[in-house]
Protein backbone atom coordinates (compact mmCIF):
# COMPACT_ATOMS: atom_id res chain seq x y z
CA UNK A 1 0.00 0.00 0.00
CA UNK A 2 1.21 3.24 -0.68
CA UNK A 3 1.24 5.88 1.96
CA UNK A 4 2.25 9.52 1.21
CA UNK A 5 2.79 12.69 3.04
CA UNK A 6 -0.03 13.94 2.57
CA UNK A 7 -2.62 10.85 3.17
CA UNK A 8 -0.89 10.61 6.48
CA UNK A 9 -0.96 14.28 7.05
CA UNK A 10 -4.67 13.71 6.48
CA UNK A 11 -5.24 11.07 8.44
CA UNK A 12 -3.85 12.89 11.28
CA UNK A 13 -5.78 15.42 10.70
CA UNK A 14 -8.93 13.78 10.56
CA UNK A 15 -8.24 12.33 13.92
CA UNK A 16 -7.43 15.58 15.31
CA UNK A 17 -10.36 16.82 14.05
CA UNK A 18 -12.33 13.95 15.35
CA UNK A 19 -10.71 14.46 18.92
CA UNK A 20 -12.20 18.12 18.85
CA UNK A 21 -16.07 17.10 18.11
CA UNK A 22 -15.80 14.29 20.89
CA UNK A 23 -14.26 17.16 23.24
CA UNK A 24 -16.63 19.61 22.40
CA UNK A 25 -20.06 17.40 22.96
CA UNK A 26 -18.87 16.04 26.24
CA UNK A 27 -23.35 17.13 -18.73
CA UNK A 28 -23.24 13.23 -17.45
CA UNK A 29 -20.26 11.95 -15.52
CA UNK A 30 -19.12 8.32 -15.67
CA UNK A 31 -16.47 6.69 -13.37
CA UNK A 32 -12.67 7.43 -14.58
CA UNK A 33 -12.12 10.21 -17.21
CA UNK A 34 -15.04 10.96 -18.36
CA UNK A 35 -16.41 14.92 -18.47
CA UNK A 36 -19.20 17.25 -17.85
CA UNK A 37 -19.36 20.45 -18.48
CA UNK A 38 -20.27 22.88 -15.72
CA UNK A 39 -21.73 26.79 -16.44
CA UNK A 40 -20.69 28.83 -12.81
CA UNK A 41 -23.55 31.74 -11.96
CA UNK A 42 -22.08 34.99 -12.00
CA UNK A 43 -23.62 35.70 -8.43
CA UNK A 44 -21.93 36.22 -5.46
CA UNK A 45 -24.32 33.53 -3.74
CA UNK A 46 -23.86 29.80 -4.80
CA UNK A 47 -25.98 26.95 -4.06
CA UNK A 48 -25.54 23.69 -2.75
CA UNK A 49 -26.50 20.73 -1.46
CA UNK A 50 -30.32 20.77 -0.10
CA UNK A 51 -30.44 24.37 -1.81
CA UNK A 52 -28.64 26.10 0.56
CA UNK A 53 -26.13 29.12 -0.49
CA UNK A 54 -23.05 30.55 0.85
CA UNK A 55 -22.48 34.47 1.51
CA UNK A 56 -18.90 35.56 0.52
CA UNK A 57 -16.86 36.66 3.66
CA UNK A 58 -14.03 38.44 1.39
CA UNK A 59 -11.42 36.77 -0.98
CA UNK A 60 -8.07 35.51 -0.31
CA UNK A 61 -4.95 34.92 -2.90
CA UNK A 62 -3.98 38.63 -3.40
CA UNK A 63 -1.04 39.93 -1.50
CA UNK A 64 -1.28 41.17 1.97
CA UNK A 65 -4.80 38.91 1.83
CA UNK A 66 -4.48 35.42 5.17
CA UNK A 67 -2.86 33.45 1.76
CA UNK A 68 -0.74 34.64 -1.52
CA UNK A 69 -1.52 32.42 -3.84
CA UNK A 70 -1.80 31.97 -7.93
CA UNK A 71 -5.44 32.47 -7.78
CA UNK A 72 -7.68 34.45 -5.96
CA UNK A 73 -11.63 33.35 -5.02
CA UNK A 74 -14.16 34.36 -2.09
CA UNK A 75 -14.32 32.47 1.17
CA UNK A 76 -17.83 31.92 2.72
CA UNK A 77 -18.53 33.57 5.36
CA UNK A 78 -17.03 33.35 9.26
CA UNK A 79 -14.59 30.92 7.49
CA UNK A 80 -11.17 30.97 8.41
CA UNK A 81 -7.92 31.18 6.45
CA UNK A 82 -4.51 30.58 7.09
CA UNK A 83 -1.47 30.23 5.17
CA UNK A 84 0.60 27.10 5.88
CA UNK A 85 4.51 27.55 6.77
CA UNK A 86 5.89 23.35 6.55
CA UNK A 87 3.24 22.23 3.92
CA UNK A 88 2.59 18.89 3.02
CA UNK A 89 2.64 17.44 -0.40
CA UNK A 90 0.31 15.64 -2.69
CA UNK A 91 1.35 14.02 -5.60
CA UNK A 92 2.77 17.76 -7.66
CA UNK A 93 1.56 19.87 -5.20
CA UNK A 94 2.21 21.32 -2.01
CA UNK A 95 -0.50 22.25 1.08
CA UNK A 96 -0.23 26.35 0.78
CA UNK A 97 -3.40 27.79 2.59
CA UNK A 98 -5.97 25.78 4.66
CA UNK A 99 -9.32 27.35 5.14
CA UNK A 100 -11.26 26.43 8.00
CA UNK A 101 -15.13 25.78 8.72
CA UNK A 102 -15.46 25.16 12.26
CA UNK A 103 -16.25 29.33 12.83
CA UNK A 104 -18.55 28.50 10.49
CA UNK A 105 -20.39 25.25 12.46
CA UNK A 106 -19.02 22.67 10.65
CA UNK A 107 -16.27 20.35 10.86
CA UNK A 108 -13.39 20.36 7.65
CA UNK A 109 -11.60 22.74 5.55
CA UNK A 110 -11.21 23.93 1.84
CA UNK A 111 -7.38 23.37 1.32
CA UNK A 112 -5.67 25.24 -1.23
CA UNK A 113 -2.25 23.46 -3.09
CA UNK A 114 -0.10 25.16 -5.18
CA UNK A 115 3.37 23.99 -7.39
CA UNK A 116 5.79 26.00 -9.83
CA UNK A 117 5.17 26.20 -13.40
CA UNK A 118 5.57 23.22 -15.41
CA UNK A 119 4.45 21.35 -18.28
CA UNK A 120 1.34 19.46 -16.80
CA UNK A 121 -2.00 20.78 -17.70
CA UNK A 122 -4.68 20.56 -15.40
CA UNK A 123 -6.05 17.14 -15.57
CA UNK A 124 -2.67 15.78 -15.22
CA UNK A 125 -2.34 17.64 -12.06
CA UNK A 126 -5.47 16.61 -10.65
CA UNK A 127 -5.31 13.13 -11.65
CA UNK A 128 -1.75 12.97 -9.95
CA UNK A 129 -2.96 14.33 -6.68
CA UNK A 130 -5.72 12.18 -6.03
CA UNK A 131 -3.29 9.28 -7.15
CA UNK A 132 -1.45 10.96 -4.14
CA UNK A 133 -4.24 9.94 -1.43
CA UNK A 134 -4.14 6.56 -0.57
CA UNK A 135 -7.72 5.04 0.03
CA UNK A 136 -9.08 7.47 -2.95
CA UNK A 137 -11.56 5.57 -5.77
CA UNK A 138 -14.44 5.76 -7.91
CA UNK A 139 -13.34 8.75 -9.30
CA UNK A 140 -15.80 11.01 -11.70
CA UNK A 141 -14.18 13.88 -13.32
CA UNK A 142 -15.64 16.96 -15.12
CA UNK A 143 -14.73 20.34 -16.40
CA UNK A 144 -15.72 23.63 -15.56
CA UNK A 145 -14.55 27.78 -16.86
CA UNK A 146 -14.36 30.66 -13.93
CA UNK A 147 -13.15 34.09 -14.66
CA UNK A 148 -11.06 33.15 -18.03
CA UNK A 149 -9.49 29.96 -16.31
CA UNK A 150 -10.48 26.74 -17.61
CA UNK A 151 -10.15 23.74 -14.88
CA UNK A 152 -11.10 20.10 -14.13
CA UNK A 153 -12.91 18.87 -11.33
CA UNK A 154 -13.17 15.39 -9.42
CA UNK A 155 -15.46 13.81 -6.83
CA UNK A 156 -14.72 10.69 -5.60
CA UNK A 157 -14.65 8.40 -2.19
CA UNK A 158 -12.20 8.14 0.41
CA UNK A 159 -11.37 5.36 2.80
CA UNK A 160 -9.96 5.66 5.72
CA UNK A 161 -8.90 2.66 6.85
CA UNK A 162 -7.62 4.25 10.58
CA UNK A 163 -11.51 5.90 11.09
CA UNK A 164 -12.97 2.77 8.93
CA UNK A 165 -15.41 4.84 7.03
CA UNK A 166 -16.24 5.91 3.49
CA UNK A 167 -17.16 9.36 2.72
CA UNK A 168 -17.55 12.13 -0.55
CA UNK A 169 -14.68 14.40 -0.99
CA UNK A 170 -13.76 16.62 -4.04
CA UNK A 171 -11.19 19.00 -5.53
CA UNK A 172 -10.69 20.91 -8.85
CA UNK A 173 -6.99 21.56 -10.48
CA UNK A 174 -6.50 25.00 -12.51
CA UNK A 175 -3.14 25.72 -14.14
CA UNK A 176 -2.10 29.57 -14.09
CA UNK A 177 0.77 31.87 -15.44
CA UNK A 178 1.96 31.26 -11.55
CA UNK A 179 1.96 27.71 -11.47
CA UNK A 180 -0.85 24.75 -10.72
CA UNK A 181 -3.47 25.17 -8.09
CA UNK A 182 -5.53 22.32 -6.58
CA UNK A 183 -8.52 23.39 -4.35
CA UNK A 184 -9.65 20.29 -1.61
CA UNK A 185 -12.88 19.99 -0.14
CA UNK A 186 -12.93 16.97 2.51
CA UNK A 187 -15.14 16.72 5.91
CA UNK A 188 -15.05 15.13 8.98
CA UNK A 189 -17.90 12.54 7.08
CA UNK A 190 -20.10 12.68 3.68
CA UNK A 191 -23.01 14.75 5.82
CA UNK A 192 -20.14 17.75 6.83
CA UNK A 193 -18.80 17.27 3.12
CA UNK A 194 -22.12 17.81 2.56
CA UNK A 195 -22.71 21.19 3.90
CA UNK A 196 -19.85 22.50 3.20
CA UNK A 197 -19.79 22.16 -0.58
CA UNK A 198 -21.62 25.65 -0.87
CA UNK A 199 -18.56 27.43 0.29
CA UNK A 200 -16.24 25.10 -2.20
CA UNK A 201 -18.76 26.06 -5.01
CA UNK A 202 -18.72 29.81 -3.75
CA UNK A 203 -14.77 29.67 -4.08
CA UNK A 204 -15.25 27.83 -7.12
CA UNK A 205 -17.39 30.19 -8.97
CA UNK A 206 -15.16 33.29 -8.36
CA UNK A 207 -12.04 31.73 -8.81
CA UNK A 208 -9.23 33.58 -10.93
CA UNK A 209 -5.72 33.86 -11.81
CA UNK A 210 -4.23 36.79 -8.97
Amino acid sequence: MRVGAGSAGRRVAQVALLVGVLAGCSGTAEEGDSEKSASPSASARTSGAGGTSASSGGAIGAAGSACELPVTFDTARNWKAEAVEAPLRQGPVALACEIDAKPAGSIGFLRVWAAKPGDADARSVLKAFVAGEDGASKEKYGTFTSAGLSGVEVEYLYTSELLEETKKERALAVVTPHGPVVLHLGGLDTEEHEEMLPAYELAKRTLRAA
